[in-house]
């Protein structure tokens, strides 16, 4: 009986102590030129064990709940213990009755520059910046937790969003890029303070509805599923007009175009024609793929 009282108590502190991501963290060093450096496979190591094995939250996540994303950091330059690269995040999540993952996140941080030492400990401090390779990925995480969550309730991720805007805050004290007002439009800091704003609150309602009501439903009714997704272009068209060329409409695009494209083309026949001219308005940098639309 003792035995078995020791058992169940670990399976509750594990299921207690899961983790919230899935994550595969990749490190290419091609550019630098010595892309065999040990340092480069080292810092992989370590930033996928940090990534997975941190406890981000204090909620359980069973493992089948766990969200699937990617982090491909590109080096371009070092030396000794200064990096410059760039950071490609994105993420996914399961559509209900299906096989299929539909994308959520997909961010292209082109400034992430940082210091590492191999073997460096490496500590997720919710209030206390630590050093920017930690407050960047920290803040990707949350951003990710925050994105997952808003596709499955509404303004879900209010939580994630706010320690988000914590981390960047925080890092402000330091020189690197993004993290502050006059880094430009497409930071870090421009995400998040127009994540949290009332003036862009469509783009939040739109993942819950993108998602629960059109990707989730499609199993059971796929017409009406798809007639669902194309009406929230009309709430994303609010955002446009409000404020034209909005990143935060470039973010949604960047995960969703070929998602959208491959919708409005396949499945039952529905009247798309409006859909398509709001597309070409709202997200024309994608404008080649909305021209292979079928309809």
């Amino acid at each position: 009986m003792r035995k078995i009282l020791v058992l169940l108590v670990l399976a509750v502190s594990a299921i207690g102590f899961s983790q919230e991501l899935n994550c595969t963290v990749a490190v290419i060093a091609q550019q630098t030129g010595n892309d065999n450096n040990v340092v480069f496979k080292t810092l992989e190591k370590q930033l996928n064990e940090f990534i997975n094995n941190t406890q981000w939250t204090e909620k359980s996540f069973a493992p089948q709940e766990r969200i699937n994303c990617n982090m491909v950091i590109n080096i371009r330059e070092y030396e000794n213990d200064r990096f410059k690269a760039s950071l490609q995040v994105s993420s996914s999540r399961p559509i209900y009755n299906s096989s299929y993952s539909s994308p959520v996140y997909n961010y292209n941080d082109k400034e992430f520059n940082f210091q590492y030492l191999e073997f460096q400990n490496l500590v997720y401090n919710p209030v206390q910046f630590e050093s920017n390779l930690v407050s960047v990925l920290s803040f990707h995480v949350f951003m990710i937790l925050g994105m997952d969550a808003d596709t499955f309730a509404l303004n879900g991720g209010s939580d994630y969003f706010e320690q988000a805007q914590t981390i960047a805050n925080y890092s402000q004290q330091l020189n690197g890029q993004g993290w502050k007002l006059e880094d430009g439009l497409q930071s870090r800091f421009a995400l998040i303070d127009n994540l949290v704003s009332p003036t862009f609150k469509e783009i939040r309602s739109t993942m819950y509805s993108y998602h629960i009501e059109g990707l989730d439903k499609m199993a059971e009714d796929v017409k009406g599923g798809k007639a669902l997704i194309i009406s929230t272009l009309t709430e994303l068209d609010k955002i446009h007009r409000r404020r034209p060329n909005s990143y935060l409409l470039r973010v949604f695009f960047d995960a969703k175009s070929d998602e959208l494209m491959d919708i409005l083309s396949g499945g039952p026949s529905v009247n798309i024609t409006d859909a398509v001219d709001i597309l070409n308005r709202i997200a024309p940098m994608h404008s080649q793929k909305w021209r292979n639309i079928k309809f």
